[in-house]
């Protein structure tokens, strides 16, 4: 699962962009995807974020919806304004060959990834978005070159 940080506030303008933290609604989405994702019957192996205050946040929300303790994501600093190549690399360096993995970064990048994938287009990944897909890959390693499947898309907004 690709998923977007949720939405960020803007509202301090002395911050930099690394240390935005969520808004309001962002805080609200994210403990709501984490649970339609959960009721999915989606399993998280392995949770992986960029450590950008607010692609942690979201990544946090998700960990405590899966029972994962903080510590337990992995974070990888070249995820934050990552292109998609970066992602492929990220992936395929993974220690361990989780089943489902759960990767959170941010705008462009995710979404030129989301959009290398498969034959399913995103024009934007919306904040705290998921792209999921299904792929034949034995080990992360493998995953470049390996069948991937669209599997399914989902949003905050989705539901209005």
């Amino acid at each position: 699962m690709l998923i977007r940080h949720a939405k960020s506030s803007w509202d301090s303008e002395s911050l930099n962009d690394f240390d935005r933290p969520l808004n309001d609604r962002g805080k609200k989405d994210a403990p709501m995807m984490a649970q339609r994702l959960k009721e999915k019957n989606v399993k998280i192996d392995t949770i992986i974020s960029s450590p950008a205050k607010r692609a942690k946040k979201t990544a946090s929300y998700f960990a405590e919806e899966y029972g994962v303790g903080e510590n337990n994501i992995v974070f990888k600093t070249e995820l934050y304004a990552a292109p998609q190549d970066i992602f492929y690399e990220v992936i395929e360096k993974l220690d361990s060959n989780p089943d489902n993995i759960a990767l959170f970064s941010h705008n462009p990048g995710i979404t030129e990834f989301v959009n290398s994938l498969t034959n399913t287009r995103i024009d934007d990944m919306p904040t705290c978005s998921i792209f999921a897909i299904k792929t034949d890959a034995k080990k992360w390693a493998d995953i470049r070159g390996a069948k991937k499947e669209f599997w399914f898309f989902d949003y905050p907004k989705s539901n209005i």
